[in-house]
């Protein structure tokens, strides 16, 4: 077994999509060869309505697969092809634009306030850029929880692990997307596809990652508490670590124990044109969807 070393480590940053949803911006919009097949991923965590109540109402998206994990709160979604879901917390929609899809995403009976999930955009082949749209919500208890005697609990929300296959199949990159829990002290090997690109995004607790016979590795701190490091608290935790090549990762949870999102996936290795919610793979082909989004054109299914 080939021991996966950490390349980077990077904190999500503040952004703002939408009708004005605060969000993290774990990454894109920059280099899509370092995450690749993944194009984005944003981490929508708030405890303010007024941060995420306006929602992302109706918008395109062309050439990408999203992929959206809610934890808590609730997302109602409608689209061109005459869709319409409502996501509660532990729920996933995957939705492939292809060929193009309109559509909107918006808060719902939220009566607590709270709403955190994320939404990772998957890269589409050249060869499946115009392919038809499709759309699939799934509910929390469909997706498979695999527990370690250690009390290391993974929900194999896309791919294959430990034995379970997730409930959501199809998308062209072939990814894996795992929430893996770790208790406090634990020390975990997960075994990965060494053709395959890996990121872990923690989102809470803290842990190390790396071999304990090598010392390359991450230490992710757990939050800070305290008035006077609020700013700080709000961040701590957000950090995406970005693995080498090996068939293994090695994570060594801290005090508090560790939480994370594993993704893997085969590179594409194709061009990318990129204008907003539409990824293309040259710019004439970029500048053909906004003509067409323009001209009324743009849907091509439903």
């Amino acid at each position: 077994m080939t021991f996966r070393p950490v390349l980077a480590t990077s904190t999500a940053q503040p952004a703002i999509e939408g009708a004005g949803v605060h969000l993290q911006r774990v990454f894109g919009f920059g280099d899509p060869a370092l995450t690749d097949p993944f194009l984005m991923m944003d981490d929508f965590r708030n405890d303010d309505p007024r941060f995420y109540a306006k929602g992302f109402p109706w918008h395109p998206h062309r050439g990408i697969e999203t992929i959206t994990y809610v934890l808590e709160g609730q997302v109602e979604h409608a689209d061109s092809l005459g869709n319409r879901g409502l996501l509660g917390a532990g729920g996933v929609q995957w939705m492939t634009a292809g060929s193009g899809i309109v559509h909107q995403e918006m808060p719902f009976g939220n009566a607590e306030g709270k709403m955190h999930g994320f939404q990772l955009w998957a890269n589409l082949p050249a060869a499946l850029k115009m392919t038809a749209p499709r759309y699939q919500d799934v509910a929390a208890g469909d997706i498979p929880i695999e527990g370690d005697d250690d009390g290391t609990t993974v929900k194999v929300i896309i791919g294959s692990f430990w034995g379970k296959t997730g409930p959501v199949d199809g998308i062209a990159a072939n990814p894996m997307l795992l929430d893996v829990s770790i208790p406090p002290g634990r020390r975990k090997v997960l075994p990965i596809d060494t053709r395959a690109n890996a990121l872990a995004y923690v989102f809470a607790g803290s842990g190390t990652f790396r071999d304990a016979a090598d010392p390359v590795g991450i230490q992710v701190e757990k939050e800070f508490r305290g008035q006077e490091l609020t700013l700080r608290n709000r961040t701590g935790n957000r950090t995406l670590v970005r693995f080498g090549a090996g068939d293994e990762i090695t994570v060594q949870a801290g005090d508090a124990g560790i939480r994370f999102l594993l993704m893997t996936g085969r590179p594409i290795q194709e061009p990318v044109a990129w204008h907003g919610p539409i990824v293309m793979n040259t710019q004439e082909e970029l500048r053909q969807a906004l003509r067409e989004l323009n001209n009324g054109t743009f849907i091509k299914h439903g």
